[in-house]
């Protein structure tokens, strides 16, 4: 994919719901062919009942896979760039999320955010590494803004969505010389199903911090970041607060955490 032009084949994990449905809309729209890989079989249909009114049915591959499967998430990518020829864009939306704090968490919740956000991107982007670094295209890996934050009962979530910049870093260096670009994004809250199961988990230390921004909607996510591919852009930020703690982290957080200290306990 170039910075100008729209991808042919598009493939996105996690695609059935969320950023992840949001995106194959807007990609659908600028003619792209879409591969969608999530778990359930009925959500992907559900998702597929939706994407019709944006483009042909023809353009729209579906494939039920786990992440967190090396070999069945490289055989479904594989069936998709059968169909579809090769991919050009890889977008690694799925993710998962489970409030709550080290005393509480089932270790097990702990470890299935760990295995999903970053095993799960690291399997897909292996799967296709090979084949994009020769023929080129980008891999999109969907980070947070929890990547740069660490919030009251989500060690885990935090600490996965932060593995992804070195991932991300990592990866990049790997790539010099070969025809591929590695980019990631960080999305604030965004107004999706998962959100709304967060919410209720979500502890008042936590709500705290992240009830200040209003969520944004999935489908202004959606174009942010298909704008900003457009432009070549390797990282993606929403918002002023995001951006400042990207940038100038080790400035912002130690003001946040005192602030979040004089009232977070109350």
């Amino acid at each position: 994919m170039t910075s100008r032009n729209a991808p042919r084949h598009v493939i996105i994990t996690g695609g059935s719901s969320g950023i992840g449905l949001a995106l194959a809309k807007a990609y659908l729209a600028k003619g792209s062919k879409l591969t969608l890989i999530a778990r359930s079989p009925e959500r992907l249909e559900a998702a597929r009942g939706q994407l019709r009114f944006h483009a042909k049915e023809a353009d729209i591959g579906l494939q039920s896979a786990d992440v967190t499967d090396f070999a069945g998430i490289s055989a479904a990518i594989a069936e998709a760039q059968q169909r579809f020829g090769p991919c050009d864009l890889l977008i690694t939306c799925a993710g998962v999320v489970h409030p709550a704090t080290l005393e509480a968490i089932d270790i097990a919740d702990a470890r299935r955010q760990l295995d999903i956000n970053v095993m799960g991107t690291i399997h897909a982007a292996k799967a296709l590494w090979a084949a994009m670094a020769s023929a080129g295209g980008t891999m999109l890996f969907l980070s947070s803004g929890a990547a740069f934050i660490g919030l009251h009962g989500y060690g885990p979530y935090c600490a996965s969505k932060a593995a992804l910049v070195g991932l991300a870093d990592s990866l990049r260096m790997e790539a010099v010389g070969t025809k591929l670009k590695v980019a990631i994004c960080f999305p604030p809250d965004t107004d999706t199903p998962q959100l709304a199961g967060e919410l209720p988990l979500r502890s008042p230390q936590a709500q705290r911090v992240m009830g200040t921004v209003k969520p944004w909607s999935a489908d202004a996510v959606a174009a942010r970041i298909v704008s900003q591919l457009q432009k070549g852009r390797s990282e993606i930020y929403f918002g002023m607060t995001l951006l400042l703690l990207a940038r100038f982290g080790s400035l912002v957080r130690p003001l946040l955490y005192w602030w979040y200290s004089r009232g977070g306990r109350k």
